[in-house]
């Protein structure tokens, strides 16, 4: 097994563990141990530091489990996401793996986005009155294929 597949199994692991009730209860109790034991040794600064070394190095490494417990759920998320937008025929393919794309581009998906969001509540609220809820052809799902942001073409699936 590699050193990578060893990471990712014990990173797994210890992130089923302490996100468990039982990793909880454990934690209080060393806590509520280290608080009983205070008497014993006076309340000492080596009793404090104690407390004070071992919840830095539990934060220290909880905090790479956390990020590559993230990375992983965000990754699978985008691979799902990229899959149902692949799938679904009147789909803007373009958006595959919109994360990977530069901000400047992301952002002129976004204010598009936005504009038919906008004109969507608009014309819904027409609609309420007796008006048309078409948004038109550049809507998503609209018969006619939306073009993305700088004028390129979504690729059919």
């Amino acid at each position: 097994m590699t050193l990578r597949e060893t990471f990712e199994r014990g990173a797994k692991a210890a992130a089923r563990f302490t996100g468990h009730p039982l990793c909880f209860c454990l934690a209080v109790g060393v806590v509520l141990l280290w608080l009983l034991s205070g008497p014993v040794f006076g309340f000492s600064d080596t009793w404090q530091l104690i407390i004070n070394t071992g919840t830095t190095i539990v934060t220290f490494l909880m905090v790479f489990l956390i990020q590559n417990s993230q990375n992983r759920d965000a990754a699978a998320v985008q691979i799902k996401l990229d899959e149902l937008i692949r799938a679904t025929l009147k789909a803007e393919n373009a958006l595959l793996d919109l994360e990977e794309l530069d901000e400047d581009t992301q952002e002129r998906f976004r204010r598009r986005y936005e504009a038919l969001a906008k004109k969507a509540r608009r014309l819904s609220g027409r609609s309420r009155r007796g008006g048309s809820a078409d948004v038109g052809a550049d809507a998503p799902g609209s018969d006619a294929e939306p073009s993305p942001p700088g004028g390129g073409a979504s690729t059919p699936t």
